[in-house]
Order: structure tokens, then sequence, then C-alpha cells
């Protein structure tokens, strides 16, 4: 009998015991106790199964579920006899950071001395232990939201000691979430606050910690360890290209495939691998988003469940506001190419705004690339890069919400978009600029607002109307582009897939004062250059009729833009 799809719990004890879907992972206790590692951060792309496994930790060491093995019988971890006497076994601190999403430093140094004041609240019992002196108890009540930046860094530990000393046993310490204030904090701009109290925690509660067993950190990105790990040299790291634990956050291929039969539909396997399938972990290739597929199985039809579960607003405003080059990497990966790029795994957010590695490095830990090829450090001695990854988007559902995102950005002006895409079409000239100056003029400087914004310079914005026209366009035309060398120039192909449509040629060129006295020149110089370079011979080549190829030069001086066809 199938058993029931529950949507959104994230509480092991509340799986287990309403008998929902549930698939076993608790094999990653066993794996994770048997590494002896001090202190693991582990990495996954959120609704990866990060919380659930982390509650599972809980419920399986945490004294307060001692006796409590029937929450365990008929898993993995219950078949091995040997495990069975840690069930219950240590004092636990778990703590999660999800919910510190706040727009400014005091509120979200404020949520987490909450959270922290909460968990002393769970252990109060400690105050009518007799173990604690009166001065112990005077600290104990000093925890608060308001407390001073000392109490917190301690707060962790202290709570450690008083656990320890109460149980005769070390703590194991669970937090979740670790990174979501710094993302916050990175794009509200109170970085610097954050990681010079987050640094303090960390290092006291995971290194100079002599009551702490063992601890697990999970979050989306693993911050540099110049930021807030520069103390703690006992992390053990666990990223997205790590084998360690490769199979225990998401759901292999054949667990999807078992869950399809169990709900009665595998005649759905094809369809669910096409949307779905592309994720890797280390060597362990084939790994599905558990939220994509809990959904899929609720509800039985397909949709963009994990691409569209929370907020992709700081990946949007890394590909809006980035370089052309980034757009020009971008439009790549919509056409379902590939892109090579370095990575640094140790993502610094403050260099987000100026690197692109840092850039595809945060897309690859979040989920929306993926690895096609990996080539490590270069073996000549001399040669100082960085290890290369051939990277791809992830899968159907990741692409589609991109093209979600791209279209969003025309959503100030979409009327006039609109209007535009309509006259290119049609190839009503004097429409074209007409709606394309005034979009232009809603959202050039949406697009132009990245570290080192021009006013005069339209490179992002028109990157960004490449990109839209890939979108709008892809089930009418293959688009091909390529910038050419030098400043400011960017040509499009546009093959259509329809013999009755026309072929489209653009060519982008910024005004340059010194070259050209107006406007009117500079377009003039864009056709002449798609004439000079034989654009069109690709598409002749094909047997497109020179009478089907529109050309169109594009010349942008700000925000004002003017095009002529030829």
């Amino acid at each position: 009998m199938a058993r029931t799809v529950g949507i959104g719990h994230q509480d092991f004890e509340t799986l287990r015991m309403k008998g929902y879907f549930y698939i076993d992972k608790t094999h990653f206790i066993k794996e994770w106790w048997d590494g002896g590692d001090s202190v693991t951060l582990i990495t996954r792309p959120r609704r990866f199964g990060k919380t659930l496994n982390m509650s599972m930790l809980e419920k399986f060491f945490s004294t307060d579920y001692e006796g409590r093995g029937d929450l365990f019988e008929g898993l993995s971890i219950w078949k091995d006899e040997t495990y069975r006497h840690l069930q219950g076994a240590y004092p636990v601190i778990f703590l999660s950071f999800a919910d510190i999403k706040e727009n400014s430093f005091s509120q979200a140094r404020e949520g987490i001395c909450r959270n922290i004041r909460r968990l002393y609240k769970k252990f109060d019992f400690l105050l009518e232990s007799g173990l604690l002196s009166e001065s112990e108890k005077q600290e104990y009540q000093t925890i608060s939201v308001n407390m001073e930046d000392s109490r917190a860094a301690s707060s962790i530990k202290v709570l450690a000691d008083y656990l320890s000393r109460y149980y005769g046993k070390k703590t194991i310490v669970l937090l979740d979430e670790y990174d979501t204030p710094m993302q916050e904090a990175y794009v509200n701009g109170y970085w610097e606050e954050m990681v010079s109290f987050t640094r303090s925690l960390f290092n006291s509660t995971f290194k100079t910690n002599p009551y702490l067993e063992r601890a697990v950190m999970t979050g989306i990105t693993r911050v540099s360890r110049e930021s807030i790990f520069s103390d703690l040299n006992n992390l053990e790291v666990v990223t997205t290209t790590s084998d360690k634990y490769a199979d225990c956050f998401g759901f292999t291929e054949e667990e999807v495939f078992a869950a399809l039969e169990e709900q009665g539909i595998p005649d759905k396997k094809d369809e669910v691998k096409t949307w779905y399938d592309g994720f890797t972990f280390g060597d362990k290739t084939d790994i599905y988003n558990p939220w994509s597929i809990i959904n899929y199985l609720d509800k039985k039809k397909l949709g963009t469940y994990w691409a569209n579960s929370s907020s992709n607003g700081l990946v949007d405003k890394l590909i809006r506001e980035g370089s052309g080059e980034i757009k020009q990497e971008f439009a790549a990966l919509l056409g379902k190419k590939t892109i090579v790029a370095a990575i640094d795994e140790q993502i610094v957010y403050d260099c987000l705004d100026t690197s692109e590695m840092a850039i595809w490095s945060l897309l690859l830990a979040s989920g929306y690339l993926k690895v096609l090829r990996y080539e490590g450090y270069p073996e000549d001695e001399e040669d100082l890069g960085e290890p290369e990854y051939e990277l791809a988007l992830t899968n159907l559902e990741v692409r589609r919400m991109f093209y979600s995102m791209v279209r969003r950005w025309f959503d100030r002006d979409a009327g006039n978009y609109n209007q535009f895409m309509k006259a290119l079409l049609l190839g009503d000239l004097e429409a074209m600029n007409e709606y394309m100056n005034h979009v232009a003029l809603a959202t050039f400087s949406y697009f132009d607002t990245g570290a080192k914004p021009s006013n005069s310079e339209p490179e992002r914005f028109y990157h960004g109307f490449v990109l839209g026209l890939i979108v709008e366009l892809s089930g009418r035309y293959v688009l091909t582009s390529n910038r050419e060398s030098g400043f400011g120039r960017y040509d499009v192909m546009l093959e259509p897939l329809n013999q009755t449509d026309d072929a489209i040629i653009l060519e982008f060129k910024v005004f340059q004062p010194r070259r050209e006295k107006d406007l009117e020149e500079t377009a003039h110089a864009a056709l002449a250059q798609i004439e000079e370079k034989k654009y069109a011979a690709a598409l002749k080549a094909k047997g497109i009729p020179v009478e089907k190829i529109r050309k169109y030069g594009f010349a942008f001086e700000g925000s004002k833009v003017l095009i002529q066809g030829g």
C-alpha cells in the first residue's frame, strides 16, 4: 500500500510516527559517526533534506529521545545492533539559523540571540538541578536577545558545559542553515558586522569548546575560511564535489523510481528523469531534488517545484547586474551549451560583485549548475591557474526557472517590450524604434547597477536584452550570439524554425563620439559590419534566400537607441 505523501515535513519524528512517505537516509548516521570528525560542515542546495537529516541526528543521539528506538525500527541504522546503544545517549544542542532573514544587522543579531535564548529555555531544568553555582545561575539568566557580544559568543559553549556536567557526557552540537544570515548580510549591506559576530560565535562553539563531543553544520555554501572560519582548523568540509555522504542528501535514481512504483505511476519515469534528474554530488550522478519529487508524487503532475520554492533574488541580482561576459556565458547555458569556468568552493561573498569565478561557484553550490567534467590543478608547476570545471544547467526545471526570471526583467515595461517583439517579428522598423526606446528608458538602470555602474555604457542592458530574445523567441528561432573583439559589439543571429519566418541578424554598437558624429552614423557602422563580416553567409549556406534575411543595426548612447535596417 502506498504511503501518504506529506508536503513540507522536516521533523523526523512526525514523518515516522504518522507513517508518511520517507526514504531511508539513516545510513548517514553510521557514516558520520564512523568518520570520527570533530566538526563537519556539509553544504547542499536548498530543499535537499538537510534539516530533516539534522532532525534525524537529534532524534537518534539526544537524551531527550532515550528509549525511542521505535523511531528507527525497520530502518538501516537499526539493523546494525552495534549502533543501538548510541540511541538517546548524548546531550544534543540543535540550533537553526534558517529564519534569520533580516534587513539590518541589529535585527539579524537579535534573531540569533533570540534563538539561543529559546535553547536555554528548553534546558531551564538545569537551574533547579543543584548543578549550577549561584554565579552560574545568574549568568544563565543573562542570556537574552540584548546580551553583550562576548556573552553571545560564549553562550553555546557555556550551555554545552552545563549539559555535559549534568549528563556526564560531552555534548553534540547541530547547527542547521548556518549561512542564511551571511547571504542576507551580503544582500542587505551589513556583511562586515555579521562576519565579526559569527566568527566569534563559531570559534567559541566549535574550536575552543572542551565540552564538545562532535558537531555538524549544514548550509548551502562554504563561506570562505578568511571570512568566518579562520580559527577553525578542525573543520571537515563536505561540499557538492566531495565523495563523502554523496547519497545521504537528495534521492538517488533507484530511490525515485522505486517511489514511482509505490505510488502507482511507474510509466512516468522518463518524464520525471527529463525534468528533475541532473544533480551530481561527488562520485554520485543522477541525484534528484527531494522537494520536486515529493511534490510530483503528491500532485502527479510536472512543475517547477524546487526552482520556485523560495526566493532566487540573489541569483537574479548577480546575473542581471553582471557584466556582459557573465550574461554571454549565461546565454550559452540557456541555449543548452556548456561553459568552462574556474571554481572556488570557498564562497567569498564580498567578491560576488567583481568576480566571475565567485558567481559560478555560488550557482554551482546552490544547485543551478552541474559539473560535467573536472580538470584539476595544472601539472606544469609554472602554471598557477585554478582547477577548471565544465558546467551546464542542472535540468529542465532549472532552465524553466531561469526563463521565467529573464522574462520578469522586463515586467516593469512589459507592454512596450511585447510591442517591440511583435514589431521585430513583423519587420516594422518605425515601431521597433519607438518601443525599444521606451524599454531601454524604463529598464536601463535596472541592469546598470553592478559594482561599477556607468550611465554612458549600456553593455549590461543590451546583453540582458539578448537573453530576453533567447527566452521569448526560443520556440520560434534558433538564436546564436558571439561577442566580437573590442568593446561594445555584439551580433545576434536568429535562424527561423519555420520556413515562413524571416531570418534576422542584429548588430549592436555603442556610439563613439571620437569616431562617429551621431547615432545615425553608429547605426550605419553596425549595418556595414554585418556586410563586412558576411554574417549572412551562414544563413545562405542553410538555404535561406537572401530576401528572407533581415538585418538591423542597433546604436546605443546611454539609454537612447536608434535602429536602422538594411
